[in-house]
């Protein structure tokens, strides 16, 4: 690899929306997320409907759905 072209890598806080936090690697400063391991509907098993709401009724309104 060539030398002085590479971002340093290091260590970080993830920070998601729930509230947790974990250490990553990453060449960024810092990290925030919407969703993580602690609060997604497949690591949980709890649905959350309040997000796909509003998706559903943009896209039904967007193709004059009913």
């Amino acid at each position: 690899m060539k030398q002085g072209i590479h971002p340093e890598y290091k260590k970080v806080i993830v920070r998601c929306a729930c509230g947790n936090q974990f250490e990553s690697g990453s060449v960024k400063d810092e990290l925030r997320v919407e969703i993580c391991s602690e609060c997604h509907p497949f690591f949980t098993g709890k649905q959350k409907f309040v997000t796909a709401a509003g998706r559903v009724d943009k896209f039904n309104k967007k193709y004059g759905l009913k």
